[in-house]
């Protein structure tokens, strides 16, 4: 019976290149020059420090276009409202979501349930498991999923006959 496996994951190694890649940017903009800024990647969190209000608001921007040439979606990301101020510095938390939790895949689920694809779904830890008879409506499953509203980038795995 046909099935695959509905995914939430980033690619660390293109995320690490993307960050990489924001710091490059940010030692060739001239309205970063003698200002104190950083940004730095540990596990799937990446903390942008500098001066300014306007200035962290900035290095987010150069984040989010580094991580778009890279194929890697913001959607699924934690991004705080406001920057958080100590001292001289301001600072924001980026953090992405690894997996699919609960709620998400509830809805992933009565996305697929309501439109009557004849395919069954089941939750299976951080991803959701999709099988049918034919492939066909496994297909029709994923081009739902690609165009409905949930907010996590999926991937579409282990898809087998």
């Amino acid at each position: 019976m046909p099935s695959f496996d509905i995914v939430s994951e980033i690619d660390k190694v293109e995320l690490k290149n993307a960050v990489d890649n924001a710091n490059r940017e940010l030692t060739t903009r001239f309205d970063f020059r003698g200002v104190e800024s950083t940004i730095e990647l540990k596990e799937l969190t990446v903390t942008l420090k500098t001066e300014s209000d306007f200035q962290v608001r900035q290095l987010l921007e150069i984040l989010r276009n580094q991580c778009t040439k890279r194929g890697i979606s913001l959607a699924g990301a934690d991004i705080e409202d406001t920057p958080v101020h100590s001292g001289k510095t301001y600072a924001f938390n980026v953090v992405f979501k690894q997996g699919i939790d609960q709620p998400i895949a509830k809805q992933i689920i009565k996305v697929i349930k309501d439109s009557k694809v004849k395919v069954q779904t089941s939750i299976q830890g951080e991803k959701v498991r999709v099988t049918g008879k034919k492939r066909d409506d496994l297909q029709m499953a994923i081009a739902l999923l690609k165009d409905s509203d949930i907010e996590l980038p999926l991937q579409f795995e282990n898809f087998r006959d």
